[in-house]
């Protein structure tokens, strides 16, 4: 099976699951929380039929990747992140991180820099900060996160089935996806480690990306819905695109947290002409 593999001079470093194809440029896909790097499944065809090569790994924690105890906050998911880049030597590679995604993709360029990376995409991103603060008025309180993760501890599979409706905005009267499709969600987010599961509800809510974003000099685009009631676009996106105004930005109207899937064809649509630039 393919992994990067662990680096045994580093304790931090992981064995990292991963799929490759396809050929032509690299576009590397950074999955959200708390599924794994098959939520690309769509997007993943529509690239590589258009000529790309797609890598989509697993978060460590998720799918198929090793399951550490500790390694959950945002400096050591940017060093996995770089280890597949440098792994498999990618150059001039465009990065795609969805939700929790966009924060690897935002402190690996803080981190690291852009000499790999031509491009990057934020979808439905965390990015800056989703926490609610003294300066950030318009986060999500600290108590909402508070209850995510005692829910997560106290019944995780029931948490997850009802955070998958949230996901979707789905209600009494509107089914934007299959249940089939919410029953795949739910099995790529039941398989999860336990912990990472809790550990990254504190990384993806309290970390400030403010800081990284001043460094990007890169073309970026910024996609987000609307009505996404899992990520608020208010104080994400909407900040973001403000801190990086040269970077282009699409605001899907009435479109959930989970627009990879609702609104796959205009996602597909926007990743490609923008790699085409």
């Amino acid at each position: 099976m393919p992994y990067i593999k662990k680096n045994p001079q580093n304790s931090d470093s992981v064995n990292l699951f991963f799929e490759d194809y396809g050929t032509g440029k690299p576009v590397v896909l950074i999955h959200g929380w708390p599924v794994s790097h098959e939520m690309w499944e769509y997007q993943v065809n529509a690239l590589t039929n258009a000529g790309y090569r797609c890598i989509a790994y697993d978060r460590r924690g998720f799918g198929q990747s090793d399951r550490p105890w500790t390694g959950y906050d945002y400096d050591t998911l940017a060093f996995d992140l770089n280890e597949v880049i440098t792994a498999l030597d990618l150059w001039d590679v465009a990065l795609v991180g969805f939700s929790m995604g966009g924060g690897e993709v935002v402190r690996y360029l803080g981190k690291y820099g852009s000499s790999r990376i031509s491009k990057a995409v934020l979808v439905s991103s965390v990015v800056p900060l989703l926490l609610k603060t003294d300066d950030h008025e318009d986060g999500v309180p600290r108590e909402v996160f508070d209850g995510i993760i005692a829910k997560i501890h106290d019944d995780r599979p029931a948490f997850l089935t009802e955070f998958g409706k949230q996901f979707f905005n789905e209600g009494l009267l509107n089914k934007p996806v299959s249940q089939e499709i919410q029953n795949w969600m739910h099995q790529l987010a039941v398989v999860a480690s336990p912990k990472a599961t809790a550990e990254c509800v504190r990384s993806f809510s309290e970390t400030d990306f403010r800081t990284d974003l001043t460094t990007i000099t890169i073309p970026m685009m910024i996609i987000h819905g609307d009505a996404d009631k899992t990520v608020p676009i208010k104080p994400t996106s909407e900040i973001t695109s403000s801190l990086l105004p040269n970077a282009e930005y699409y605001i899907f109207e009435e479109a959930p947290h989970g627009l990879f899937i609702t609104n796959r064809d205009e996602l597909n649509g926007l990743l490609l002409q923008f790699l085409r630039k």
